[in-house]
C-alpha cells in the first residue's frame, strides 16, 4: 500500500529536489515555456501554481514566501509583476502539461510545461537580452 507517499522522489536527496524545483519554477517563470520529463512536470505543476497564488495576493508577506521559494530576486519580480496580475482573474489551472514524445538517449517520456495564456515573446528573451548586453560592453 502507498499510504503517506505523497510526491516523487526522482532518485534525489531532499536538499537535491528542493533546488530542483526552485531552479524550474524559476525557469518557468523567465521563460514561461520550458521541456522536462514528465515525472518533474507532473511534480512542478503545485509548486508553481501555489506561487502564482501568492502572486495574486500580492502582499510583503507573500512575497517574501515566494523569494523563500525561488531564490532569485529577478523571477520573484516578474511572479508578482507579470504574472500574478495576469491570472488575477483566474480561478486556478495556470499551468498546462503536454506530452511530448520520448527522449532520445534513454526513451523517458518527455513533456512541455507552460503557462496558460503565456508571452509567446518570453521564451529566450532573457538571453537574448543578456547577450545583446555582453556585446554592447564589448563593443
Amino acid at each position: 500500500m502507498r499510504h503517506a507517499r505523497g510526491y516523487r522522489r526522482l532518485n534525489r536527496t531532499h536538499e537535491h529536489r528542493k533546488a530542483l524545483w526552485a531552479n524550474m519554477a524559476g525557469s518557468l517563470i523567465e521563460h514561461e515555456q520550458i521541456k522536462t520529463t514528465l515525472p518533474k512536470a507532473k511534480e512542478l505543476r503545485p509548486i508553481v501554481e501555489k506561487l502564482i497564488t501568492l502572486a495574486k495576493r500580492g502582499d510583503l508577506h507573500a512575497r517574501r514566501q515566494a523569494a523563500a521559494q525561488l531564490k532569485q530576486d529577478s523571477h520573484v519580480a516578474r511572479l508578482f509583476e507579470i504574472l500574478g496580475p495576469r491570472y488575477k482573474d483566474r480561478q486556478g489551472g495556470y499551468i498546462r502539461i503536454m506530452k511530448a514524445g520520448f527522449r532520445y538517449g534513454d526513451m523517458a517520456p518527455m513533456a512541455i510545461i507552460e503557462f496558460v495564456d503565456r508571452d509567446t515573446s518570453a521564451k529566450g528573451a532573457a538571453d537574448k537580452a543578456r547577450v545583446a548586453a555582453e556585446e554592447a560592453v564589448e563593443d
